[in-house]
């Protein structure tokens, strides 16, 4: 039940007919696990925070430096040093009391990624490398969980969920992030943030509508990303969306899928 306080606290969601007492209720219930309180894992974690999620996981082993803060909104000068999940959850305290942060102060690696994915309803991933990227969908697809991921450029931006372990309109599986990305990028040919720089508040944009994104799978609410993928330009501010769909050609869909052990090993 939600405390007189949580009612006025969340009183603009009460009042929407998509929302209301029992949307709230849903986001108190849930479990979201955040790869990264970085760029992106920065407005994700405040606006979830913010929304009345009841348990946010966050998954980060780096600790918060100078060069971080113009995009991380939720660290601050007087948190130089500090390990980023701790940061992150005294700015979720102050925030809202009433969220329970979960932090996993390592990096997700193959030995720990499917366990720590599995004990979440809903997966975000903030990451800034392909090797994560790939690894987080790989395990949400095992897993059997909700995945919404998102990655930045300079001035672009794109954002897509993935719900593979269900089935759409026609009955046809949804497809997985090796049906959109086939193979990762060879070493070296994409700039890091730390070669090509990023535009801070392009961080802010692409991961309040990750946060959007989320609050509408728990709570029903609209249509998701799912199959569809929103690309966004900031120097025109011009947003477009492509589909995609399942392909039997990648390692998880084909005749013969591979496992999580064998995925691993060969990647």
């Amino acid at each position: 039940m939600l405390s007189p306080a949580e009612l006025e606290r969340y009183a603009r969601h009460i009042v929407m007919q998509e929302i209301g007492g029992a949307g709230q209720q849903k986001l108190k219930k849930a479990r979201v696990l955040v790869i990264g309180a970085g760029g992106l894992g920065a407005p994700v974690l405040q606006y979830l925070a913010a929304a009345g999620v009841g348990t946010l996981g966050i998954v980060d082993d780096d600790a918060v430096s100078l060069s971080n803060l113009q995009r991380q909104v939720i660290h601050d000068t007087d948190r130089l040093g500090e390990p980023k999940v701790a940061s992150a959850a005294e700015a979720i305290a102050r925030l809202n009391p009433n969220v329970k942060v979960e932090p996993h102060p390592t990096r997700l690696a193959g030995h720990n990624a499917l366990a720590l994915v599995s004990d979440y309803d809903l997966v975000v991933d903030g990451s800034d490398n392909f090797d994560t990227r790939y690894l987080v969908s790989d395990a949400c697809f095992f897993a059997k969980k909700p995945l919404v991921t998102a990655a930045v450029g300079q001035f672009d931006g794109s954002i897509t969920t993935l719900k593979p372990h269900e089935q759409n309109e026609n009955g046809e599986a949804n497809p997985t992030y090796r049906c959109l990305f086939p193979n990762k990028p060879r070493d070296g040919l994409l700039p890091t943030c730390t070669e090509a720089g990023v535009l801070g508040a392009l961080t802010g944009i692409i991961g309040t509508m990750q946060a959007m994104e989320v609050i509408k799978e728990i709570t029903g609410t609209g249509e998701g990303l799912v199959g569809r993928m929103v690309m966004f330009d900031a120097r025109s501010f011009r947003m477009e969306t492509i589909r995609y769909k399942r392909s039997a050609k990648n390692p998880l869909n084909g005749s013969s899928p591979m496992s999580w052990a064998a995925l691993l090993e060969d990647t």
